[in-house]
This record gives structure tokens, C-alpha cells and sequence, in this order.
């Protein structure tokens, strides 16, 4: 109800104030009298039952919404429960409803509600925090995988890559002529050579090697890898052997056999490994597959990346030339020490087959302790190895980094007892070369190549 009274009666040239075209001030009113009803005992002027000892009004109870606990009581204010749900400081009413003036109860624009009211940045309904979604761990450990798993793969690849690009793929078995048929069983003809390659004169010293020029093969073995079991042959250097006709690696010129009979060492120094590859096929009449080949410098450096080779020695011997001097019992080699124990001859009766049997010995010791997970799976100790290694390997064209790790793999199986490790059959010498024993020979090819165990024996 407008209380104000109703607007004068007189024309609009006589009126002032409000609403009034005449630039002169309005004259005071009389306002009219407005009677208030009666008010009923206890109840205050303004409708609102009063509070008991107050003289101040107080608002109808509202419902609390759900969730919402009613302030407590304060000195000098009025219950919780006659008291609306509103703001009160110290008995002192606002008069403002939480949520019923400025916003709904389900959030929102709260009011009054402060941080932990319906619709504060405390979220939830009656100051209850909102629930924290639980971790889920199964996608945690999933991701977790995916980035450990593709972490190894980028790193193995990449490995991979690195180590092929070191090797030398420098002998092409493909310049050897009149080869024997191929076998069940992948063969590998591993030589050691005498090469200081790379080598400074402290070094030469140190090891014992000499200066001679150029480079001869200082041991020769043949791996058969083989579903039957793995066999691993010595040959010994001074092997009498026929060199056949060939094809010279460099020149491509054909020299025509002779018949002529000489050391198997001899047929590497006339023309390299592709000669030596054909001699052994000519006069075994097995075929070669792979072909790998270590100096002087690359073996000892591999030793010392491994940290040593550990080593029983049931016999201590000594020999000046070599630098061996060896005590009696297990111990750990060294790079120097290892070169020096696969090259000594000249302490032993029986000079190169025992060398041979000792070069047999360290490198199935040397591939035991390399093919292992500690190494393998080791980047400390992988990553030294291979580049000690690898700068100084020389294999031919078609072998891979899986071959080369297959070869391993063998001569580490045969140290553990599977597989036969044995010198060529010897039967008598002539001219101080050592004659294979021919029918015991075509027999131990002939059990290669059709992937048989391995009977024959050697002394």
C-alpha cells in the first residue's frame, strides 16, 4: 500500500515540486496520518513475534537445509532455534536467509554462506568437503610399463645399431671357389691372429708381442653349432695341409694348385682369410659359414673391459717369450696375462696342441663370463666390452650381430659341459708339421654335417 498521500488537484501552473513545470520550489505537505493496527501482546510492531527479554523482532523460523546444522547459541542472542538461518554476530541478526536471496540451496551464488556454505569454493552441501577421486594405481603401473617397455626397446635398437656400425665386415666368403656342399649345422672358423694393429711400441712391449710386420694366425678353431649339440675344433697351426688352387683376394687372379704340402698358418699369410677359408673346405671338406677373427690388441682390450677372466689353472708354467708366469690354481687373468697364457707353446712338451687346448679353455671361460645378464643387461659393463671389441673384429660380409651373438652363445654352452670341445685328430708328423688322422677326420665332418653327435675323440 503506497503510504504516501495522493498528489495535489490544482492545474500544473500551480504546482511545484515533483512532476512540476514551474522553476520554483514546492512548499511543504501534510502527510496524511496512517493508523497502524493493533498489535497483539508479544508481538512487535512490525509483526514479528518478539524474542522473550527482547524488545527486538524476530523473523519466522525457516527449515535449515539439508545438511546445514544450526549455529550455536551466543551470549546475549537468541536460541538456535527460534533464529533464522542467516548470519548472526553476537546475538545480532542480518536479517539476510543463507541461500534464499542471493541464490538457490543446491550451490551456486550462495549468499552468506561463506567457503564452506552451499555454492563456496568449499563445494558440497552443508560445509562437507567434496570426496577426492580415488588414485587408480592399475593405470598408473600400465603407463608405467608402456614407458619402461619402450624405453628398453629405443635403447636396444639403438645399441644394436651403434654395435653393427663398429664391426669391420671385411672378408668376402664369396671370392672362395669349388666350396663343399652346405650342413645342417652353422659353422663358424674363429682365428686369432697375430696382428699389432693399432698398437704403439710401449704397448708391443708390454705384451709381449714383437714388431714383426704384417699379421699371421697365432690359433684357428672351427664351431659347429648344431641341434645335436654344440662342437668346437682346434686346429693347430702347424697342420700339414694341401693348398689348392684359389683366387686371389686382391688381384682376382686364379693360381692353380700344386700339390704343394705346407703349415695351415702358411695358407692365411700367402693370401688372408679367404685362402685360409678355402684350404680348411679343400682339405676337411667342410663348409664354412662365418668367419671371425681378433688380434693382439682387441683380446687383451676385451679382458680388461670384462674386469678379467677367472681361470683354473691345474699346471703353473712360465715361458719368456710369451711373459707367462702362472702359478697353480684359480685366479683372475688380465688382459696381458690372458694373451700371454693362449699364446704360450714353448713350456709345453706337446707345444701346440697344448697351446690349443689352452685357447680352448680361456675362450669358453671368455665367452662364459661375457654371454651372461650381469654383462648383457649391464650398460656399464656391455657398452666397454663392445668397443673394446668390435674396433678390432673382423668378420665377413653376411655376419650379423645375431650370428656373432649366436657364436657366443655356443662357446659359452660349451664351457658349461654341453657340447665337445677337442683338437683335430693327430696321427704322426712330418718335417715337424703334424698329419691329421684322415679317417677320423671324414668321420667328425661327416657327423657335422648330417647334425649327429659327436663321437669321435682326439688325444
Amino acid at each position: 500500500m503506497n503510504e504516501w498521500p495522493e498528489g495535489r488537484t490544482e492545474d500544473a501552473d500551480e504546482r511545484y515540486g515533483r512532476g512540476s513545470s514551474s522553476n520554483q520550489p514546492e512548499g511543504a505537505r501534510v502527510m496524511r496520518h496512517v493508523q497502524r493496527p493493533q498489535q497483539a501482546p508479544g508481538q512487535a510492531a512490525s509483526g514479528w513475534p518478539e524474542a522473550p527479554g527482547s524488545r527486538r523482532p524476530v523473523p519466522p523460523q525457516q527449515p535449515p537445509y539439508p545438511g546445514r546444522q544450526p549455529a550455536p547459541a551466543r551470549p546475549g542472542g537468541v536460541p538456535p532455534q527460534s533464529r533464522p538461518q542467516g548470519d548472526t554476530y553476537g546475538g545480532y541478526d542480518s536479517g539476510y536467509n543463507t541461500g534464499q536471496v542471493y541464490g538457490s540451496p543446491s550451490g551456486g551464488q550462495g549468499g552468506h554462506g561463506g567457503s564452506g556454505g552451499p555454492g563456496g569454493p568449499g563445494g558440497g552441501q552443508g560445509g562437507t568437503p567434496r570426496p577426492q577421486r580415488p588414485v587408480d594405481w592399475r593405470r598408473r603401473i600400465k603407463i608405467g610399463s608402456l614407458v619402461l617397455v619402450s624405453t628398453i626397446v629405443v635403447v636396444s635398437v639403438g645399441t644394436y645399431f651403434w654395435a653393427d656400425s663398429k664391426v669391420r665386415r671385411e672378408v668376402d666368403l664369396s671370392k672362395v671357389i669349388e666350396r663343399p656342399k652346405e650342413g645342417d649345422c652353422t659353422t663358424y672358423l674363429i682365428v686369432g691372429s697375430d696382428s699389432r694393429e693399432g698398437m704403439s711400441d710401449e704397448e708391443k712391449k708390454k705384451l709381449h708381442t714383437g714388431s714383426a710386420e704384417g699379421k699371421r694366425t697365432d690359433s684357428m678353431m672351427v664351431l659347429a653349432t648344431c641341434d645335436s649339440g654344440n662342437t668346437m675344433v682346434s686346429l693347430p697351426r702347424d697342420s700339414d695341409v694341401e693348398i689348392p688352387s684359389f683366387v686371389g683376394s686382391e688381384s682376382g687372379k686364379k693360381f692353380p694348385g700344386r700339390g704343394q704340402h705346407m703349415k695351415l698358418n702358411a695358407a692365411y699369410a700367402t693370401d688372408g682369410p679367404e685362402l685360409l677359408v678355402r684350404t680348411i673346405e679343400y682339405n676337411t671338406g667342410l663348409h664354412i659359414d662365418h668367419y671371425a677373427e681378433i688380434g693382439f690388441a682387441g683380446f687383451a682390450n676385451i679382458v680388461d673391459a670384462l674386469g678379467g677372466v677367472e681361470m683354473n689353472i691345474e699346471k703353473g708354467f712360465k715361458d719368456k717369450k710369451s711373459g707367462a708366469d702362472f702359478k697353480a690354481g684359480k685366479q683372475t687373468l688380465n688382459g696381458e696375462q690372458a694373451l700371454a697364457f693362449v699364446r704360450t707353446r714353448y713350456a709345453f712338451a706337446e707345444s701346440d696342441l697344448a697351446r690349443t687346448k689352452n685357447q680352448q679353455k680361456f675362450l669358453a671361460a671368455l665367452a662364459n663370463q661375457a654371454a651372461t645378464p650381469g654383462t648383457i643387461l649391464n650398460p656399464f659393463a656391455l657398452y666397454p666390452m663392445l668397443g673394446a671389441g668390435l674396433d678390432t673384429l673382423i668378420v665377413d660380409k653376411d655376419m650379423s650381430l645375431w650370428d656373432l651373438g649366436q657364436m657366443f652363445f655356443a662357446m659359452k654352452g660349451i664351457n658349461g659341459g654341453d657340447g665337445v670341445s677337442m683338437n683335430m685328430p693327430i696321427n704322426g708328423e712330418r718335417g715337424g708339421n703334424l698329419l691329421w688322422d684322415k679317417p677320423k677326420v671324414q668321420q667328425l665332418v661327416k657327423q657335422i654335417q648330417n647334425d649327429e653327435k659327436v663321437t669321435v675323440t682326439s688325444r
